[in-house]
Order: C-alpha cells, then sequence, then structure tokens
C-alpha cells in the first residue's frame, strides 16, 4: 500500500475501535434503532450539503440499486444489528465477532465476481478463524437465548459489513466516493427513520448518550467512512477490510478499563485465532491479481 493507504488504515484501525464502547453509553438512554438512526442522519446532514454543492449527487442516479445495496448492507444492518447485540453482550465481544469481517469478504467475492482465489493459505486462514469463534463462543461460555440473540446480531451485522465493501469494489468504484457515501446515508436514514420514531425515549437523554451519537455520526461514521471508501479503492475490499485486525483489540481495551467488562480466557484465544485466520485468508496467493 502507498504511504497514504496505510495511514489511512492505521486511523481506521482506532477510530473504528471506538464505535462498540460509545455504543454500550448511548443505549443507557437511547434504544438500538434510535442510536443507529441518530449517527446515520447526523452524518448525512453533514455530507448531503456537501456532495450537492459538489454536484456529486445527479450521477448517481445510474447507479440507484448499488447505492440502496450498500446503504442496506453497509449501514442499515451492522448499525442497527450491533447496538441492537450489545443489549445482550459485551462490546469487546461485539468488537471481536466483528473481526471476522476480512473472512467473510473472502467467502463472499465470488457472489460478487470478484476473484478472491481460495488457496491453501486462505482455507488455512478461515479454519483458524472459525476455531476462534468456537472457542470465543464456547470457552467463555455464551448462554441463555438473548445472549445468543446478541451474537446472531453480530453475525448478521458481519455479512453486511463484508458486502458493503464488495458492492463498492463491484459497482461504485468509478463514482465519487463523496456522493456515493451521502446518498447512502440518506437512504439508509429513511430506511431506519420508522423504527426509531417508534423507539423513542419517554425522557430527556442524559448528555453522555448524547454527546456518544455524536461522536459516533462525526467521527466513526462521516469521518471513517471517507476514509474506508479510499481505502477500499487503494487496496481492494479483501485488505481494506483487514482493519478489522485491529479494532476489536481497541474495542477490547476499552470495554476492560472503562466498562469494567470481563475479558477471559475464551475471549482473548477467540481473539489471537480470529485475528491470525483472517490474516491468513486474506493473503494474496500466487493466483490472485489483486
Amino acid at each position: 500500500m502507498s504511504w497514504r493507504a496505510s495511514l489511512t488504515f492505521i486511523a481506521l484501525c482506532v477510530i473504528w475501535g471506538l464505535p462498540y464502547f460509545l455504543i454500550k453509553i448511548a443505549l443507557v438512554d437511547l434504544s438500538p434503532a434510535v442510536v443507529a438512526w441518530g449517527r446515520i442522519t447526523l452524518s448525512a446532514a453533514i455530507l448531503l450539503p456537501i456532495a450537492w454543492h459538489r454536484g456529486t449527487l445527479r450521477p448517481l442516479l445510474a447507479h440507484k440499486a448499488a447505492v440502496l445495496g450498500f446503504a442496506v448492507a453497509e449501514l442499515v444492518i451492522p448499525f442497527f444489528m450491533v447496538a441492537l447485540g450489545e443489549r445482550w453482550i459485551s462490546s469487546s465481544m461485539a468488537g471481536i465477532l466483528i473481526a471476522t469481517v476480512p473472512m467473510t469478504v473472502v467467502m463472499l467475492a465470488p457472489a460478487f465476481g470478484l476473484k478472491e482465489p481460495l488457496g491453501a493459505r486462505r482455507l488455512a486462514g478461515l479454519a483458524i478463524g472459525f476455531c476462534g469463534v468456537i472457542a470465543l463462543l464456547g470457552i467463555d461460555r455464551i448462554s441463555g437465548p438473548l445472549q445468543w440473540a446478541g451474537v446472531c446480531c453480530m453475525l448478521a451485522a458481519v455479512i453486511g459489513y463484508a458486502a458493503g465493501p464488495l458492492i463498492v469494489q463491484r459497482y461504485l468504484g468509478d463514482v465519487d466516493e463523496l456522493g456515493a457515501l451521502a446518498a447512502s446515508l440518506a437512504v439508509a436514514a429513511i430506511i431506519l427513520l420508522p423504527l426509531a420514531a417508534l423507539s423513542t425515549p419517554d425522557h430527556a437523554p442524559a448528555l453522555p448518550a448524547i454527546a456518544a451519537v455524536a461522536v459516533l455520526g462525526i467521527v466513526c461514521t462521516t469521518v471513517a467512512m471517507l476514509l474506508y471508501f479510499y481505502l477500499i479503492n487503494a487496496a481492494g475490499a479483501a485488505r481494506a477490510s483487514v482493519v478489522a485486525y485491529i479494532n476489536p483489540a481497541v474495542a477490547a481495551l476499552l470495554g476492560v478499563l472503562v466498562l469494567d467488562e470481563h475479558f477471559g480466557l475464551g475471549a482473548t484465544l477467540g481473539l489471537a485465532l480470529i485475528l491470525g485466520g483472517s490474516w491468513l485468508a486474506t493473503q494474496k496467493t500466487a493466483a490472485s491479481t489483486g
């Protein structure tokens, strides 16, 4: 990667380690739908006027299906599902489960017509990562329907997060990044509005919850998504998704130090196996052209 892409990668690793911690804070006073809708709407309100002024929205009319697909896959499903799942599982576990995104990108790529050949190294990586998920969920003894529901929410978010960059690489690589992101955010905000309206709080949320949503919208969505679009085009979907290597460690550190969450043997072993498997699964093979 170029030095710009490398710096972008480092920034994303840190920025996308924050949301799981911030979502936990926001959920004290707000519903998952309101948290997801709030961060998306705030980001859309920032980017839409800029995209309109630059004239980058009109060309997207030729890519309506791709914009809708990206909005649903990368924004609506993951943002809502992560917030919903964090009602029942810790923020550190949520971050670790999301670390399976790079492996999922490799598995989904053929469905999008993208060449991600599965050589021996990648197959080994997928197997190791799968063992990491088993270790995470088994050793730390996820139990009860609500905790398992939280895990299922994270897995749904993983599929969405994996499909999003593949849609960009396959269908939106030649359009303006700002316009595509602004339009996708607007579409996602409209889709989530009914759910948010049905679950508005019956009291004024506390300042920490409001501040958490503001940071989620401005930093973790607006800034991060612009950086992510750039990284996808500069390094490819599979390698862009490798930000998931570092952000679960940031999420776990914040969860343990600030939220006093438990980080046991299963989480430690699962994180190591998932990250190692993801690294192997996203390496170039001899047959890979990038």
